[in-house]
């Protein structure tokens, strides 16, 4: 009985809320989900604005609804729920004067996503994780720049873009460093190159052609040896690979 009691006192108090809204406008539906968003209630902002574009599907305020939506499940730290929502928004309305927010949006959610607290603790370089996430926050961004090059938001997306490309090019180098240590030279070489032609501008070049000379050399293949070794003095003659510095490219039987 108690139990019964207590689902009808809560169904009883979700009746309760949707009669003390349903003369509401949309207007006022919109105002009083952006106050809870505004007090950090995420959740019942989200049960606002669903409940405004139930109500009011086709008016300005739902859509403006459906990207604060997406926003709240940021906040929330629901990224599959963020992405997810700002998606539906890019594909209902691909014209609407804010779509570049819900590109924006939509990427920044990737971009946070391994930037979890363990990584915060551990200052876990971005490279080293799993790039699925960084690649399509990458991609999102540059979408977002080619389509809206003068939009308010395309500057720092630039700018996430150019971190994103040093951190992806630097987690190649990762993997084609893990091949050479193993003494799987053809791997680690096509890796390397992989590196030099996907990402021209990436720091990470100097140590992608130091590995790929490495590992033709270990190949035996004096003529591309030779040639990545051209590359990477004429456009690293500084480089700290030429005294010896790092990575330690030993084979992995040597290292321990």
């Amino acid at each position: 009985m108690l139990l019964v009691g207590a689902l009808l006192a809560g169904g009883c108090a979700g009746l309760s809320e949707q009669n003390d809204t349903a003369n509401w406008s949309a207007q006022r539906l919109y105002s009083e989900a952006k106050s809870l968003m505004s007090e950090g209630g995420w959740t019942q902002a989200i049960q606002m604005f669903e409940t405004l574009e139930a109500r009011y599907p086709y008016g300005r305020y739902a859509q403006q609804a459906q990207l604060d939506i997406a926003y709240s499940h940021y906040k929330l730290g629901e990224p599959a729920l963020a992405i997810a929502s700002a998606e539906r928004f890019i594909r209902l309305h691909p014209n609407h004067p804010h779509v570049d927010y819900a590109y924006y949006l939509k990427g920044l959610v990737n971009f946070n996503e391994d930037l979890g607290l363990l990584g915060a603790l551990s200052n876990q370089d971005l490279s080293e994780r799993d790039p699925k996430a960084s690649r399509e926050a990458f991609d999102t961004f540059r979408e977002l720049v080619e389509r809206f090059p003068d939009s308010r938001y395309a500057e720092d997306a630039r700018l996430r873009m150019r971190y994103l490309v040093n951190a992806l090019a630097s987690h190649d180098v990762h993997v084609a460093r893990y091949y050479y240590r193993r003494g799987a030279y053809i791997a680690a070489a096509n890796r390397a190159q992989a590196v030099i032609t996907t990402y021209p501008d990436a720091p990470a070049q100097e140590e992608a052609l130091f590995l790929m000379m490495r590992s033709y050399d270990a190949l035996g293949l004096t003529d591309l040896r030779d040639d990545a070794d051209r590359v990477l003095r004429q456009n690293f003659p500084n480089s700290v690979y030429f005294s010896g510095g790092p990575p330690d490219t030993r084979p992995w039987w040597q290292l321990w």
